[in-house]
């Protein structure tokens, strides 16, 4: 490959009668031709680590996110009933067969209830409030291939439920879904209660600041971490307050906190904080 310098005019020695030879140089205008060339190249260069993010984040949502809800409609399509549920007595929530042999069943007032354990793949999501037992709460994989239904690829065979990706520093970080059915509030919540989304849910773990963002941008229309059928786990939520429709709140994490803390410190050598989010289903 050519260098950059050899496109420029060339610059010969010039010699005259009685004189010693004389080096010629680059001209001002030259030099800055090469600069904003090399400007150009750099711009170019970090304009296109962005755009490949952003396709990165489009992929998580259509590749990912979307196949799972998907995959999970399919499953109630075919079963008549949701994750989890009884098909002889369906309680129309998540691992709802558990919630039934606990001796209580769906319907009336649900606010004050215990709610049943998540289903998930293996082990919880880190972050996540509601637990999971392997071993006694219904396997995520296994309820979708005794349904003979196809799962996203996910990270790897067996772990369909995951997607790993870069942060921002580099660093990779890992996206895992899980189900469960959420708990409505209470007529008398107060104004500071945490508000979930009730019903079921899809929940999603591993995301850092700027990748839920940019899911809550492409799922609801705008990043609001409250309101809208995606938001953050454990948000604090209006309901009961004096001004229950008041605007949504900005997601609070940012990419400048460390993994596990809000410190805003801002480190190129740091693994970014990882947030959780709620997604509500339609079934």
């Amino acid at each position: 490959m050519r260098s950059l310098f050899s496109v420029l005019p060339a610059r010969r020695a010039h010699c005259s009668p009685g004189s010693r030879a004389t080096q010629g140089g680059f001209t001002l205008v030259e030099l800055a031709v090469v600069l904003a060339v090399i400007g150009l190249i750099i711009g170019a260069v970090a304009i296109g680590k962005d755009v490949q993010r952003n396709a990165e984040y489009t992929k998580i949502k259509n590749k990912f996110i979307d196949q799972w809800e998907q995959a999970y409609n399919q499953y109630y399509q075919r079963n008549g009933v949701v994750l989890g549920d009884s098909q002889t007595a369906p309680q129309n929530m998540v691992n709802g067969e558990r919630f039934l042999a606990a001796g209580t069943r769906s319907g009336r007032d649900m606010t004050g209830v215990t709610p049943p354990n998540a289903i998930c793949r293996a082990a919880a999501g880190q972050g996540m409030t509601r637990g999971f037992t392997a071993g006694t709460d219904p396997d995520l994989r296994a309820l979708m291939t005794r349904a003979g239904i196809r799962m996203p690829p996910g990270r790897a065979e067996g772990l369909e439920d995951r997607y790993v990706y870069l942060d921002t520093n580099g660093n990779p970080q890992e996206v895992q879904v899980c189900f469960q059915w959420n708990v409505p509030l209470g007529n008398g919540s107060a104004a500071n209660a945490v508000g979930d989304g009730m019903g079921n849910v899809m929940v999603i773990t591993g995301l850092t600041p700027d990748l839920a963002r940019a899911l809550d941008q492409m799922i609801d229309g705008k990043p609001d971490e409250r309101e809208g059928r995606f938001r953050r786990q454990g948000v604090l939520n209006n309901a009961g307050g004096t001004n229950p429709n008041a605007p949504g709140q900005e997601w609070q994490a940012s990419n400048r906190d460390q993994i596990g803390t809000t410190n805003d410190r801002a480190f190129d050598e740091d693994q970014i904080a990882i947030v959780t989010a709620i997604y509500r289903m339609n079934q």
